[in-house]
């Protein structure tokens, strides 16, 4: 059943793909945050954070899709 997500979205919790969108979704409203703030090295972090959630799901996506 979907649940809304504590940002305002729907999470569906729909597995990986799912899961390191919405990571990566809440990770960017932290890092804008962080950056308003001037935390540069928790920006930076959180950054890396957010493109290694965008990566897993687009490495999942390509692996689903060379599947079928």
């Amino acid at each position: 059943m979907p649940r809304q997500g504590s940002h305002g979205s729907i999470y569906r919790d729909g597995g990986p793909v799912e899961a390191a969108g919405y990571v990566a979704e809440v990770v960017a409203d932290l890092i804008q945050i962080a950056h308003l703030h001037r935390l540069d090295v928790l920006c930076y972090l959180l950054d890396m954070a957010r493109m290694e959630a965008t990566e897993l799901g687009r490495a999942q996506r390509r692996s689903r899709s060379s599947q079928e």
